[in-house]
């Protein structure tokens, strides 16, 4: 992820370039701007901003009528969430918000872009929602006060859900940017896969899951009867992300034993027979110790499964999932394993594959040889290290939320 090239952007009406760290209390008021965004009935807004807590509802950038209880338009945090929500005389007009999440600290462009049928809501660069409805400044009556950090109404004249956190630019735009604009002016940019993957988890509609590999992905013997990564994740997303993800299919098909050219042997039936939006391949494992699979060979195999889960009809995502690193005291035959783990991020990098790397979060945390107490014989995770491995899946993809079961799972040794 990098910042994106130079790109010819309209220039904002109102753009405010000043980073201030506001504690929850404190705000930024632009009231004296009202005047050029009162009737822009399509256009974009655009914040860069990192959190400092979760809180239900933090603002952004809200335009509000000070008179009246419910009059606003508002790009928000809450809970961690993108929101955009628009009120005028208590009536609802649209309100938006992600089941992705951008409270980890990071610094982080959010835009939103409205016309009369569309609202697109970006994050990073890339769009992650979008909806058939739209409602800007002009369709809310008596707008005459602009803030940042904070929404004013006729209720909390002093303000109401204020801003923790630091914010570094908030611009508004009396025409839609492009993607290729939201880019241009974001502090970072997504890889086009990972927006493709957050659309999906931000979308209504329902989509399958393929999450494949060997032994370590079938959750085979090891978990001690406890769920394995895949089936976490599945929880996480087809229960707390809530109605309709509920229709969502998580489909777990690792096969004991499999290594790369298994997969590509058993493509048909153990990935295009269900139609996926996403594929995770997580293989490397047992290609280490595998013969006649060196690094060459496993390198060509991912590239080979990435081209075929590519050229699924949907079309279809691939997500790559490195293993996690063994004690090669107990398992000297996969003493080579991190050159396996370094092809694949190679392989990610340039063909723009969006990488869980588990190898990586357990050397930073543990050293080269992992703690016996998450693998049940120095290579298979057991029951803690699946759980270990799905808040870093879970994490990867933005939907950790530390208040849901799954992601304050604790298992005791």
């Amino acid at each position: 992820m990098g910042r994106a090239a130079a790109v010819q952007t309209a220039t904002p009406v109102v753009d405010h370039q000043h980073e201030r760290t506001y504690d929850g209390k404190t705000f930024t008021d632009l009231s004296a701007r009202t005047v050029a965004v009162k009737t822009l009935s399509s256009g974009t807004i655009l914040v860069t901003f990192r959190t400092t807590s979760r809180t239900q509802a933090m603002t952004l950038l809200s335009a509000s009528d000070p008179a009246d209880t419910a009059s606003n338009i508002t790009v928000g945090v809450s809970a961690g969430a993108l929101q955009f929500s628009s009120r005028d005389r208590g009536v609802l007009r649209q309100n938006h918000l992600t089941r992705t999440m951008y409270d980890d600290g990071l610094w982080h462009t959010a835009a939103v872009t409205v016309t009369a049928g569309r609202t697109v809501v970006y994050a990073d660069g890339r769009p992650v929602h979008s909806a058939a409805s739209g409602s800007f400044f002009s369709q809310i009556s008596g707008l005459n006060s602009l803030n940042i950090a904070r929404n004013v109404d006729s209720d909390h004249p002093g303000g109401e859900w204020f801003f923790t956190g630091s914010i570094r630019r908030v611009a508004v735009y009396d025409r839609v940017l492009t993607e290729q604009q939201v880019a241009a002016q974001s502090v970072r940019v997504d890889l086009a896969d990972f927006g493709r993957i957050s659309t999906i988890l931000n979308s209504g509609t329902p989509a399958s899951w393929v999450v494949t590999g060997d032994s370590i992905t079938h959750g085979a013997l090891w978990t001690n009867g406890w769920r394995s990564y895949a089936e976490h994740f599945q929880e996480r997303i087809r229960w707390e992300l809530g109605k309709p993800k509920n229709s969502d299919f998580v489909l777990d098909t690792g096969v004991s034993g499999s290594t790369t050219n298994d997969l590509r042997a058993r493509f048909t039936e153990r990935v295009a027979a269900f139609s996926p939006r996403v594929v995770s391949v997580m293989l490397g494992t047992n290609d280490v110790a595998a013969a006649g699979i060196d690094v060459a060979a496993y390198r060509a195999g991912l590239v080979e499964l990435i081209t075929a889960i590519r050229a699924l009809p949907a079309p279809a995502i691939p997500l790559l999932q490195s293993p996690n690193p063994v004690n090669t005291a107990t398992w000297p035959n996969h003493a080579a394993l991190a050159e396996y783990v370094r092809a694949m991020r190679e392989v990610a990098d340039e063909q723009g594959v969006v990488l869980v790397d588990h190898f990586a979060r357990w050397t930073a945390d543990f050293g080269p040889t992992p703690p016996a107490d998450l693998l049940g014989d120095g290579l298979h995770p057991n029951e803690r290290g699946h759980l270990m491995m799905a808040h870093t899946m879970i994490r990867a993809l933005r939907v950790f939320d530390p208040a849901s079961r799954v992601c304050s799972l604790r298992i005791g040794t």
